[in-house]
Order: C-alpha cells, then sequence, then structure tokens
C-alpha cells in the first residue's frame, strides 16, 4: 500500500526532468523523512505528522517546477495551475468529439471519405484553438483584474494514488479511438461508399437505410459515449469498477440492438442480400446471421469480462 508521501513524490517527479528524478525523489524524501521525524520526536503522531509536512510543502505540480526552475507565468504566476488544468481537461474531449460531428455530417452530406477526415481534422483544430484563446483571454483577463476565483486550497487528500502500472497506454487508447471514429465514419458513409460493388455499377449499402429513423443514430451515439470512456480509462490508468459498470452499459447498448435487428432479419438491407445469389440458396442467410449473432454476443462478453477482471486485480 502506498503512502501519502509515496503519492506526493510520484506527483511532483512526473513534471520534472527525467534526467533528475532519481536524484530530486531521493532528496525530497530524505527532507520529508527528516521534517516528520522531527515532529515524531516531540511527541506527534506520524500520521498526523506527515500530513502536516506534506500540506506544508504544497501543490507539486509548484514545488516541480522550483525544481526544474520553470516560471509558471503564461498568464501569470498566481492562476497558472487553474489556467493549466483547465485547458487539459478541455482540449481532452471537446476538439475530438466536434472533429468526429462534424467528419459525420460531411459524411452524410454525400462528402467523400476524405472530405469528411479533413473536415473533421479541420474542425478538430479550430476548436482547439479558439479554447486556448479563449480560455487564455479569460484567465488574463481575471490575473489583472485579480478576480479572486475562490478555489479550494490544495491538501494531501488530492494526491492521485499512485499505480503499480498502467493497464491504458497513450498506443491503447489512440487505437480504440482511431478504431472507433472509423466505424462511426463509416455508418453514414456505407450508403454512398460500402465497397460493395451492385450489379449495375456503384455501391450498394451495408445496412437496412431505414435504420436511420433512429437505430444508426442511436449506435453511433453509443459509439461516440465509448470515445468518451477511452478518455476517461486512460485519464485514470488502470480499470476501476466505475469504469467496468459504464463499459459494460455501452456494450449491451450496441449489442443488444444489433443482436436483435440482426435476428429480425432488419440488419443488412434488402439490397445487399439481393446482390450474393448465394444468400438467397438454402439456409445461408440464417447461417451468417447466426455467425453475426455469436460473434458480436462472444466479442461482449470477453470484453466486459476482460475490463472486470482486470479491475478485480487492481484491488488485490
Amino acid at each position: 500500500m502506498t503512502t501519502l508521501t509515496d503519492r506526493y513524490l510520484a506527483a511532483t517527479l512526473r513534471s520534472v526532468p527525467v534526467a533528475r528524478r532519481e536524484e530530486i525523489a531521493t532528496e525530497l524524501r530524505a527532507s520529508i523523512d527528516d521534517m516528520v521525524e522531527g515532529r515524531t520526536d516531540g511527541g506527534q503522531d506520524a500520521t498526523a505528522a506527515e500530513r502536516e509536512v506534506l500540506t506544508e510543502l504544497g501543490d507539486p505540480d509548484l514545488l516541480a517546477a522550483r525544481y526544474a526552475d520553470r516560471r509558471l507565468q503564461l498568464i501569470g504566476p498566481t492562476y497558472y495551475l487553474a489556467w493549466a488544468r483547465l485547458m487539459k481537461l478541455l482540449l481532452s474531449f471537446i476538439p475530438v468529439g466536434v472533429g468526429v460531428l462534424l467528419g459525420l455530417l460531411e459524411a452524410a452530406d454525400g462528402g467523400t471519405v476524405g472530405q469528411a477526415i479533413g473536415a473533421g481534422i479541420a474542425g478538430s483544430i479550430q476548436v482547439a484553438v479558439q479554447i486556448a484563446f479563449w480560455v487564455t483571454a479569460v484567465f488574463a483577463v481575471l490575473e489583472r483584474t485579480k478576480t479572486p476565483l475562490h478555489l479550494p486550497a490544495w491538501s494531501v487528500d488530492q494526491l492521485p494514488e499512485t499505480p503499480l502500472h498502467r493497464q491504458i497506454t497513450v498506443a491503447d487508447t489512440a487505437a480504440s479511438i482511431g478504431f472507433l471514429t472509423l466505424v462511426i465514419a463509416y455508418l453514414p458513409m456505407q450508403h454512398f461508399r460500402s465497397f460493395v460493388p451492385g450489379r449495375d455499377g456503384g455501391d450498394v449499402p451495408v445496412l437496412d437505410p431505414a435504420l436511420w429513423s433512429f437505430w444508426l443514430p442511436f449506435l453511433m451515439a453509443v459509439l461516440v459515449a465509448t470515445i468518451g470512456l477511452e478518455i476517461a480509462k486512460y485519464r485514470a490508468g488502470r480499470w476501476t469498477w466505475p469504469l467496468v459498470a459504464v463499459n459494460a452499459v455501452l456494450n449491451l447498448a450496441f449489442a443488444v440492438p444489433v443482436v436483435w435487428l440482426m435476428s429480425t432479419d432488419r440488419l443488412l438491407s434488402p439490397e445487399l442480400l439481393a446482390r450474393f445469389d448465394w444468400l438467397q440458396q438454402g439456409d445461408n442467410l440464417n447461417m451468417l446471421a447466426t455467425a453475426v449473432i455469436v460473434g458480436t454476443v462472444l466479442v461482449t462478453l470477453w470484453d466486459i469480462v476482460d475490463s472486470a477482471i482486470k479491475a478485480y486485480r487492481n484491488r488485490r
């Protein structure tokens, strides 16, 4: 089990140069131990002494800036950390969400894949620039006018738990978000460019266009929410039980409609079924439906069970 000192050191060292981390860790831990020992020698409880010492040292980001000789003065030192934390939060999900939405709208309006991707990237960049400008401008005004934010004082209770290892890596998150984005983009695009050639030229849609009345927008919304889950997983660094619960709900919200629509012959478009003669022969269509249903169920169960196992291991 990690102590408050371990957590404080981890929170401080993440913002200092890698080459100096070992040196700073040794120096800082020795200083904390000496300060705690000085208080316990006077009869103070060790746990209370540790909390007092860390509270006196203050916000680990401020301490890290002093160790790294880094000035926190883009807009002024008073509100710099509040500005930086808000910027990281807003830029972590808003530009991506807007970019996906703009790409989908471009594809639904008849745009090509390249146009949809271009619209999404351009929209993400524009939103990121607007967020950076306006948040910075607001904090600059607050700094100059000395407007109090009444932010709660830093305390040791805000220290993050020190993970033994990071389960969720940047590469895993990027790959998952990239795949989900492609699936979201393909759902409207497949009505215009499905890569399944028709008999008379052009492409035939894979999914029944009638699903646009409700089910396809619903499935796209579930996928967008799943992107949010991927971001939350990365920020947490590991699976937790609340994340497992959200993952299970999103998996079921996607899988149940797919299974039901496939079992009632409402998922695939009539044009696709008419395009392939073998689907009309014998029980081939039923075999395809069974394969899709079984595959969907297995993948869903595997993902839910896998996330639960990882969360369980984290508690041990």
